[in-house]
């Protein structure tokens, strides 16, 4: 019997954290299972609308002005391809105390270096080379219009299709019985939990691409659901006129989709997410094989979530929503205690590090913005937990610095590019009417904004910059003791 507890963590990329009760009740008895025997934290975020900046959070326990990572590494025009020099990851820390190590699917934390960089054994990747940016400055991505950008928008928009004059067609859902090759990934990891010596623990992370945009899934979890009880979103009809005018024009990309389309979008994403759930049960059926359940900690998370018509809007990107930034998040199995228990508390994707690391026990004396989680799982309430949360975006390649502070009241959102936006949670939890073009907040605002630096000197937030042409926050940063 092996001293040290496994883990088994399956990140989704695009799933939001209340996909029970987005629309219809999504179908996931496989994640339902997993609640059964753990902990669900139902007001769990990530520190960015983004794959990479958030996923580089959850490996590192850091935010990303601590960890280098802003947006899609992948990309042309990205501000970083890579991790800042000297970030460590919790995964050389297992690596280094003698876990066996394995990896499957997504990685997209940097375009530099893979899993394999940080101490994994790479089970499937796609063919993905990690390194291909490492001594090329830029590379082209002109090739992808060869041929397959529209010249002739006369011509009849087919169900699903977003049409864009000199832009290839979009086509936001469809069938595909083998999505982002996420089975292969999965089939993957399973036959290397058939045949893992137990000699010494193990580590292993899946990372799946779906239910990320467009929504293209099998035909048997797309049967699952009826396109008549599908419900467009009560903020769907959100005219933003009173927040900023980038949310306008990215809703503006979806107007042409009739709202039959948007409610065949939502069937899409609930199927796909059960596809996923599906994906998942068979590495839990896996585990259960080997006898591996009970000394297996099994953490299911997402990297961020999908507006999925939330405010008439899709994927992520810079709008501020909750149903961009709320993650899914239960923690189960292997030495948690807690059972089929649902819990309040503010959790942040940084807090994932330092509670791996406390689990698997082991200290390291370097600082996260994360915190471990541990007495959650143990049924313990720590004496001190946060009650605020923050978020840290330059935008996704479209930039614009936008930072907000939030708890269970208000929700202040600073945007660099436009005027701000002020919630009151309690009375709008969907976020319909920013309070600032109503009234005058200005201590509230002052309130928030003081949180806003302290979280930004605390995390080295580069944002301190009193130039008249861009200093924009309402309150400087001399409102906090410096």
């Amino acid at each position: 019997m092996i001293e040290k507890i496994n883990f088994l963590v399956y990140m989704t990329d695009h799933q939001r954290g209340d996909i029970k009760d987005i629309c219809a009740k999504a179908i996931t008895p496989n994640l339902d299972r997993l609640q059964q025997n753990g902990v669900r934290f139902k007001n769990a975020y990530c520190p960015s609308p983004h794959c990479c900046p958030s996923r580089a959070t959850f490996f590192s326990g850091l935010y990303p002005s601590e960890h280098g990572v802003w947006n899609n590494v992948d990309v042309s025009n990205t501000l970083s391809r890579g991790l800042f020099d000297g970030v460590r990851l919790f995964s050389e820390d297992l690596k280094e105390a003698g876990y066996q190590m394995y990896f499957s699917g997504k990685w997209h934390v940097s375009a530099e270096e893979g899993p394999k960089d940080r101490g994994f054994i790479e089970l499937y990747n796609k063919g993905i080379n990690y390194h291909k940016y490492k001594n090329v400055p830029d590379v082209s991505e002109w090739e992808r219009y060869k041929g397959k950008a529209i010249t002739d928008m006369s011509q009849t928009r087919q169900d699903s299709q977003i049409k864009r004059p000199g832009y290839p067609l979009y086509t936001q859902y469809g069938i595909n019985e083998n999505p982002y090759h996420d089975y292969d990934m999965v089939k993957a990891a399973c036959d290397k939990l058939k045949e893992i010596e137990l000699d010494k623990p193990f580590f292993m992370y899946v990372g799946s691409t779906g239910p990320h945009d467009p929504y293209f899934v099998p035909q048997k979890y797309l049967d699952m659901y009826r396109i008549e009880d599908i419900e467009l979103p009560a903020n769907y009809y959100d005219d933003m006129n009173d927040k900023p005018a980038l949310y306008r024009r990215t809703k503006d990309r979806y107007s042409q989709l009739t709202e039959t389309e948007q409610k065949e979008s939502i069937r899409r994403y609930l199927a796909f997410c059960t596809y996923e759930d599906s994906l998942f049960g068979n590495l839990l059926d896996t585990l259960s094989e080997r006898g591996l359940l009970q000394n297996t900690i099994v953490i299911y998370v997402s990297d961020h979530g999908d507006y999925v018509g939330a405010h008439g809007l899709w994927a992520k990107g810079l709008p501020c929503f909750r149903e961009a930034y709320q993650i899914v998040s239960t923690v189960g199995y292997g030495n948690v205690k807690m059972r089929n228990y649902v819990e309040d508390a503010m959790i942040s994707l940084a807090d994932y590090a330092p509670t791996i690391l406390e689990l698997a026990k082991i200290s390291t004396d370097r600082q996260f913005f994360g915190t471990s989680f541990r007495p959650f799982l143990e049924g313990e309430k720590p004496i001190e937990w946060r009650d605020t949360l923050f978020t840290q975006s330059n935008g996704n390649e479209l930039y614009g610095i936008q930072r907000a502070v939030f708890d269970h009241r208000y929700k202040y959102v600073f945007n660099g590019f436009d005027y701000d936006e002020l919630y009151d949670l309690q009375e709008d939890p969907l976020e319909m009417t920013n309070i600032l073009k109503q009234g005058d907040y200005s201590e509230i605002v002052e309130k928030y904004c003081k949180k806003l630096w302290e979280f930004a000197r605390e995390n080295k937030d580069n944002i301190v910059n009193d130039y008249i042409m861009t200093a924009m926050v309402p309150f400087g940063p001399g409102i906090i003791e410096i």
